[in-house]
């Protein structure tokens, strides 16, 4: 196994947080270099408080890097970001007010590809397959956004483990999170998420433009866009509004889901947005006792419905407890090596292939 910043990460998750999540998944990690054999990093907490409090943790985080193999010298510096200054705070920023007048497509700032990923219905695992995709796509070397443009069902903070408010230094622009080398944003982020979000077409409209525009998205190869089911208001502001380079369609194998799925592609084909391909999600089960594998939803109804509309097939997915776990413990499964895993470094290595991503 060689030593690089991944294998560094991946074991600063095994060390716990008392609040039970760990230190990459908490954002905690500052300055990771890696010369030779020796590996620096900075362990920060919000207060100086809290980094007291952590000492057993710095320790433990330097013992477990100083056991990876090449690894000679560890040095763990543990800080805080300290009092805030004495003055008033920022401009608060409203998120959800009536969209500015916008001639036609605009780019995003920073942004060499936008994809949507897009169902026509819930329940197939969308913004599952599109939090792992992301995951995937950064593993692959990608520099990667993701939006969560599901406006009344935000689900990526969860998935992400991400729950930070981000900062809005002016009032105007958002500075987005981090989490398994994707930059994420998300309205989750930004209203309480024990509340519904009860909001009609235009401030939909207004938000959507809001997380595009005002987040410092910086320099990504592609955003993925996690849109809500259906084919409503957020799918339309996106491709009438935001120079889209196209969408993905989730759907599991049954005959139900493939309905609302030609939906979603007679939607996007009617908004001149190419649909690049289709994903046939839940298509397998393997049993973990016996290894026999089920088709739980049917099987290859989404091979079969590409073909018949001459859009190209992109990949199926398995239907896995692990998956399902690691989205509810803000670890998509993308982030580890197992037969799931690679399912998804599969999907994300045809989109690079194909020029997509």
């Amino acid at each position: 196994m060689s030593l690089n910043e991944q294998t560094v990460l991946d074991a600063l998750r095994e060390i716990t947080l008392p609040t039970g999540s760990d230190l990459v998944t908490a954002d905690m990690i500052r300055a990771l270099t890696i010369d030779g054999e020796t590996v620096r990093f900075v362990i920060e907490a919000e207060t100086p408080e809290a980094a007291a409090a952590l000492e057993q943790v710095r320790q433990a985080a330097q013992s477990r890097i100083a056991r990876l193999p090449g690894v000679t010298t560890v040095s763990v510096v543990l800080t805080a970001h300290g009092p805030a200054p004495a003055k008033a705070p920022p401009p608060d920023l409203k998120i959800g007010r009536h969209p500015n007048p916008q001639s036609g497509p605009a780019k995003v700032t920073g942004v060499d590809r936008i994809l949507a990923v897009a169902s026509g219905k819930g329940g197939v695992g969308k913004s599952t397959v599109s939090s792992n995709l992301a995951v995937a796509l950064a593993r692959a070397g990608r520099r990667v956004g993701l939006l969560d443009a599901d406006i009344y069902g935000p689900s990526q903070p969860r998935m992400m483990g991400v729950s930070k408010r981000p900062a809005s230094p002016d009032g105007k622009t958002i500075i987005p999170l981090h989490a398994h080398g994707v930059t994420m944003m998300s309205i989750g982020l930004m209203v309480d998420p024990d509340q519904a979000i009860i909001w009609r077409g235009p401030m939909l409209m207004g938000a959507l433009q809001q997380m595009l525009g005002q987040v410092e998205w910086g320099e990504l190869d592609v955003l993925i866009v996690d849109l809500p089911p259906g084919t409503g208001d957020v799918q339309m502001t996106l491709s009438q509004k935001t120079q889209l380079t196209g969408a993905l369609i989730v759907s599991t194998p049954q005959d139900v889901a493939l309905l609302d799925a030609r939906k979603a592609i007679d939607m996007f084909n009617k908004l001149k947005t190419p649909v690049l391909g289709l994903i046939e999600n839940m298509s397998m089960y393997i049993c973990p006792q016996c290894g026999t594998e089920a088709h739980i939803f049917g099987h290859g109804g989404v091979r079969k419905e590409a073909e018949k509309l001459g859009i190209p097939f992109l990949g199926e997915l398995p239907l896995a407890l692990q998956v399902r776990e690691a989205g509810d413990s803000g670890t998509p499964i993308a982030a580890g090596d197992d037969d799931n895993a690679k399912a998804y470094a599969n999907l994300a290595a045809r989109l690079v292939a194909g020029g997509m991503a």
